[in-house]
This record gives C-alpha cells, structure tokens and sequence, in this order.
C-alpha cells in the first residue's frame, strides 16, 4: 500500500475502503461476466444461476455464524440461495453440488464476503432487466436471485452500509474485511470462469 493510501485507509470509513480497494475486483467481474454473455440464451443463464446458487450457499453457510448475526441484525432478509435453486429449477438445470469455499470463515473476514453477495444484490437491478427483456423471465419465474429485496435495493443496502461503518466493527479489523471480500470475489470470479469455461 503507498503512502496515499496508507493516508485514506487511516480515516476513511470501511464501506469507503471496500468500494476503493476492491474496485479492480469489482471491474473483473463485469468483465466476466462480458465474456460469458449469460442472456444470450436461456442455458447460459442457466449456467450463471448454478454459479450464484453455489455462491449464496457459501454466503448463507455463514449466517449461522453468532458473530455475523450480531454484526449484521437483519441478516434473515439477506441471501439467495433458495431463489436460485427455485431458478434452476424453472429453467430444468441441475442444481449444482460442490464443497462450500466459506467453510472456516468467520468474523470480521466473513463481512467481506457479505459485502460482495449485497453489492451484487444492488447491482443487480440492470441484470434483472436484461432477464426480462431477453429471456422472458421475471421474479416469479426464472429471475427470482436477481430480484430486488421487498423492501427496495436501496434501503437493504444502505441498513447493510450501517452495520459495515458501525463502532462494533474495529479500524483494526478493516483489513481482515478487505481481505474477506477479495476472497469472496475470487470464488465468484472462478466460478464464473469455470461454469462459462472462460480463459
């Protein structure tokens, strides 16, 4: 880290930090997910649903977590695992079976993971509409992991941002978060590239 970032680490808060230094994760993704062209087709969706159920189930392996529920107390609204298989199952795609990648994870890294599944979550709203508009899919049927929580993408996230940049979560313990986070977007980068058999 150089001297200027060591400088914004020092103050900024943690949702400031996970925006920043993971912003390179974050361009990856969507060049991936560029290269897989998961709405060209029903069964490339398909492929990109499997990955986001194997995804969800390593994020809600953590709920259970004491510690995670205490950091993140809505943490029961969160998650989506059932609404991918629920998608797999409409499209008539296996629903995928591998060991879980979280497993050993705990407080604070396990908020870095967190983060990636919410930010997807936010993000989602383009791909949503891309699911409507060529495959004809909606929240009912087929796009359920995509859709918007109940209570809109925006106040889920922003309640998320809360319990991120809260006292209970340490200047010490930042970076075990970044690191937690950078975790999180190089299994759903692998399995990415594994299900689309990208380079």
């Amino acid at each position: 880290m150089n001297d200027i970032a060591t400088a914004v680490a020092s103050f900024a808060s943690l949702s400031t930090r996970l925006k920043v230094e993971t912003g390179a994760q974050h361009e990856r993704m969507h060049r991936l997910m560029e290269c897989a062209q998961p709405f060209a087709s029903r069964e490339a969706y398909a492929r990109f649903v499997a990955a986001q159920y194997l995804f969800q189930r390593d994020i809600e392996h953590l709920f259970a977590d004491p510690a995670v529920r205490a950091a993140v107390p809505d943490l029961d609204s969160r998650g989506r695992q059932q609404a991918s298989r629920d998608d797999l199952g409409d499209l008539g795609a296996p629903v995928p079976e591998e060991p879980i990648a979280s497993v050993g994870v705990s407080m604070p890294a396990a908020l870095g993971w967190l983060y990636v599944s919410e930010g997807s979550t936010l993000g989602a709203a383009f791909l949503f509409k891309e699911a409507q508009a060529k495959l004809a899919l909606s929240a009912e049927f087929g796009a359920r992991n995509l859709a918007a929580y109940p209570e809109g993408r925006a106040v889920v996230w922003r309640r998320f941002v809360a319990s991120l940049d809260s006292e209970t979560i340490t200047s010490e313990e930042h970076d075990q978060v970044i690191a937690g986070a950078n975790a999180a977007y190089d299994r759903f980068g692998d399995l990415l590239q594994r299900h689309f058999q990208l380079d």
